[in-house]
């Protein structure tokens, strides 16, 4: 039971508080994740590189850290922790990603709702009502637009989108009365938890020596005769 619970949960082999330079290693691990995962997708938007921006890279950033944490002898359920954890933040940084173009270069414009679809009532899942909506010269953006469209809005009616004139990132809609939140603001969770994730993993990865082969079952080396 002791050789299974060092294997999922790593070896901790200290007494007390774990060494500073373990804490120091964790923090930095962690934290150099969550900024090359977010980073990636922000610089990806921002230079207009698909592969960069679509949370790929970030991906593969979580899959680095996973193999460091596999590498430094961390516990098994530690490392899939990890791992899931990063996961999740590479799949949210596109969206805050946007966000980081369209807050600093984007441009507001009025558009016209041409239709409106409950999403809740459909097999996408998303619970939101779907604007499908065209600028002024009556040209149909390509993107329906949930931000700002709710069960009041009809057809004809005008909302606020911000878009990026570059064209890097899709538009999205412009809720009235709610102040321009942080982009990277809903990831700070994510981010905190992988580094977190990392530290514990780090930290309990550490031996006083060498792993040593589990013992023979008794009689195990007795040649029969």
């Amino acid at each position: 039971m002791a050789h299974l619970r060092t294997g999922v949960w790593g070896p901790a082999e200290f007494v007390g508080l774990p060494p500073s330079f373990l804490i120091v290693e964790g923090l930095l691990v962690g934290t150099l994740g969550a900024v090359a995962i977010v980073g990636t997708a922000v610089f990806g938007a921002w230079t207009g590189r698909p592969s960069l921006a679509d949370g790929e890279a970030g991906l593969v950033c979580a899959a680095a850290l996973a193999l460091y944490l596999v590498s430094v002898g961390a516990g098994r359920a530690l490392v899939g922790i990890a791992a899931v954890l990063g996961t999740c933040l590479a799949l949210q940084a596109p969206q805050a990603a946007a966000g980081v173009v369209l807050a600093e270069q984007g441009r507001v414009q009025s558009v016209v709702v041409t239709s409106v679809e409950d999403g809740r009532a459909t097999d996408s899942g998303h619970g939101r009502y779907l604007c499908s909506v065209a600028d002024a010269d009556g040209v149909a953006l390509k993107v329906r637009i949930w931000r700002g469209c709710g069960q009041t809005t009809q057809p004809g009616d005008a909302l606020a989108v911000v878009y990026d004139p570059k064209g890097r990132v899709p538009p999205r809609g412009v809720e009235p009365g709610v102040g321009v939140p942080g982009p990277l603001r809903d990831l700070a969770l994510w981010g905190a938890a992988l580094v977190a994730g990392s530290l514990v993993a780090v930290v309990r990865s550490y031996r006083l020596s060498a792993p040593s082969e589990a013992p023979d079952p008794p009689g195990g080396g007795v040649a029969r005769t």
